[in-house]
């Protein structure tokens, strides 16, 4: 594959939506992608999401493929929306005595119940270097994800030339490890309603924690990448012409409504405007990117 060639690769593409409505608009602004790569690992979403690219998009289904691991090198864009928050994490109490990780054992009657053990190895490491930073105090609970630094390190010796582009929910450490926060941020997903109480209906619901971006940054550039743009999902779309696209449709139609009420979802601070941020991590990139033209926020990072 030559460097030159424009490829996208979706890690964790989900239901397929994002990359058929992606290669949708790429088409109509004439910028389609030699190649759009997708891994997944999961055979029944692949199956879901060749389902809804042939219903989408027929006509661009030959230019995707479906990957089983990291490519070995790779010049593109990789893109990952909500792949960092379902990365396994440790959860960590910082106690009087030391530094604990908090794990799962069975109480007398064969239920589920917290267990803690003295960290070690690398998590000890990076919960010290934590508390040193954060200033927590004794009863600080919350979590480390050591998988979502692996990743971004992995691609610094995979990426050639490019981007990964990251969204996801989270914070900067020092807004992550704050006092308000002092009990963590897992929480549990089931059924459209969210809940902090993993031991309820276990199997059957999802489990997520907030992603420290600077950890991601931090581990990226370690591996030789080089920060991009940090900014909320809010500011992005708006650099990226949001507000253009919703202008476009005609005010007061029933199109309009709908859209309208989807912008702003997505844009407004108290829905996902705020707390869902974009990162970009790349190499050898000479051009700055529009989604960090305003409001780039990398110095809270």
């Amino acid at each position: 594959m030559a460097a030159s060639a424009p490829v996208v690769l979706e890690v964790g593409a989900g239901s397929g939506r994002l990359a058929a409505d992606l290669l949708l608009e790429l088409e109509a602004l004439a910028t389609l992608p030699a190649q759009y790569l997708i891994l997944d690992l999961s055979a029944d979403l692949r199956e879901r999401q060749q389902e809804t690219l042939a219903k989408a998009a027929p006509h661009l289904l030959e230019r995707v493929q479906w990957l089983d691991q990291l490519p070995d090198d790779f010049s593109g864009v990789v893109l990952a929306n909500e792949l960092l928050d379902a990365m396994p994490a440790h959860l960590v109490a910082w106690r009087e005595n030391g530094i604990f990780e908090r794990g799962v054992a069975l109480d007398s009657v064969g239920r589920f119940t917290w267990n803690e053990r003295p960290a070690s190895g690398a998590l000890l490491a990076a919960a010290e270097e934590i508390a040193q930073q954060c200033s927590l105090p004794p009863g600080f609970e919350s979590e480390i994800s050591l998988a979502n630094r692996a990743w971004p390190a992995e691609w610094g010796h995979r990426l050639k030339c490019g981007a990964l582009l990251l969204l996801d929910y989270g914070f900067p450490r020092r807004e992550f490890y704050h006092p308000q926060r002092a009990s963590g941020t897992l929480m549990c997903h089931y059924r459209h309603h969210s809940h902090p109480a993993p031991f309820y209906l276990p199997g059957l619901q999802d489990i997520t924690v907030h992603v420290d971006f600077t950890s991601i940054i931090a581990a990226a550039h370690a591996a030789g990448l080089e920060l991009l743009g940090y900014t909320s999902q809010g500011q992005f779309l708006l650099n990226c012409g949001i507000l253009d696209l919703l202008g476009a449709e005609t005010s007061g139609t029933p199109e309009y409504i709908r859209a309208s009420g989807a912008v702003n979802k997505l844009i407004m601070p108290h829905e996902m405007g705020e707390l869902f941020k974009v990162i970009a991590i790349g190499r050898d990139l000479d051009e700055n990117l529009l989604g960090f033209a305003n409001g780039d926020q990398s110095r809270r990072l």
